[in-house]
């Protein structure tokens, strides 16, 4: 059951546990959140289920349709009415979590927010790390013409402040510390503006190429810095993650290179026919969908890979994965879902990204 009053402020967060996992992360993107209440029929309180749960459900099992209630977890955090409201802020810091069920024999009397308790902070990150980060941000970005023409795409604005800017800020906050940039279109003016941030809590070496290479091409370059896990991210995409869960999925799985994923739906909005040979028609789909794992361009990589990069070279990062799975190396994927991927590299989608995240802090 979920008392009256605060099913009225809960309404929008809550699917039912029949509903599927493609649904839930759907629901997700919808409202703007990676926790959701799962209910049963009658609409009385069952479970949470997070975007953890979900991440790692399409890890070992990859079945879109599969029902949420396969997906629960019997030890979900949630508070007790006896708990004061300190201790249960004390408990969402801990769990990192965006709001925290108050249940009462089972009943759902009350909810409290993250953002009633913390303002404006940001939910950090679960775990520290001080990883080296190297940026993508050599491009000319054609596609953003003719913005591009007047600054390079890293310094395309988002709110305030630059995307690149933003990219870094976020694994600041993870812990990060060393940066390197792989410049080329524009370069001078991107080095400009991080020299006029004071006081930055960090390290930027920039790398230029006299000419594209690619992203691993570009890792060639910088193959004497890079002697532990690094990260390498685009300079045109925002990911709304807990960077920290990723490596730890790198780390214990022991990939090579782990690409992290978004998880998008496409539909056909027509019925489609399977058809046999001689014209014969086998079966109907009326109106199918699909779910695809896209790449956001973010990557956790071992120094070890660089070694199969050839030297001042064109080469892509995805011929490098390939170069290592046909060497039997693990290559793994982290997925996330498809609202907490931004890519800026078009108009339209910069459009959306500035409705979306233009006053939100990163």
């Amino acid at each position: 059951m979920i008392k009256g009053t605060t099913l009225s402020r809960i309404k929008h967060l809550l699917v039912n546990q029949k509903t599927t996992v493609c649904k839930a992360l759907e629901k997700m993107d919808q409202v703007e959140r990676k926790l959701l209440i799962v209910t049963d029929d009658e609409n009385n309180y069952v479970n949470v289920i997070s975007i953890g749960d979900i991440q790692r459900s399409l890890i070992n099992n990859q079945d879109f349709q599969r029902q949420i209630s396969e997906t629960l977890r019997s030890d979900s955090m949630v508070a007790d009415s006896s708990m004061t409201r300190e201790e249960i802020k004390h408990l969402m810091l801990q769990h990192r979590t965006e709001f925290m069920p108050i249940l009462e024999e089972g009943c759902m009397v009350d909810i409290l927010f993250w953002e009633d308790l913390y303002d404006n902070e940001k939910i950090p990150n679960k775990r520290k790390y001080d990883i080296p980060v190297v940026i993508m941000a050599g491009g000319k970005g054609t596609r953003l013409r003719p913005f591009t023409n007047v600054i390079p795409k890293p310094l395309i604005p988002i709110g305030e402040k630059a995307i690149v800017e933003l990219i870094v800020n976020r694994f600041v906050d993870l812990g990060s510390k060393r940066f390197f940039f792989s410049i080329n279109y524009l370069g001078e003016m991107v080095e400009n503006y991080f020299n006029r941030i004071s006081s930055k809590p960090y390290s930027i070496d920039f790398f230029t190429e006299d000419e594209p290479l690619g992203t691993a091409g570009s890792l060639y370059l910088m193959k004497d810095n890079l002697k532990e896990t690094f990260v390498v991210s685009n300079c045109d995409i925002l990911v709304e993650q807990d960077y920290s869960e990723i490596i730890r999925f790198h780390r214990e799985n022991n990939f090579k290179i782990t690409m992290v994923a978004a998880v998008k739906n496409y539909g056909i909005p027509y019925g489609t026919l399977e058809v046999g040979k001689g014209g014969e028609l086998l079966g109907l789909n009326e109106k199918p969908q699909f779910n695809y794992f896209i790449n956001t361009g973010l990557y956790i990589i071992e120094p070890e890979a660089l070694d199969e990069i050839p030297a001042n070279s064109f080469f892509h990062i995805t011929n490098l994965i390939e170069q290592l799975r046909l060497k039997g190396e693990k290559v793994g994927v982290f997925p996330i879902n498809g609202g907490s991927w931004s890519d800026i590299g078009e108009w339209d989608v910069y459009q959306e990204t500035l409705k979306r995240h233009g006053q939100r802090m990163f």
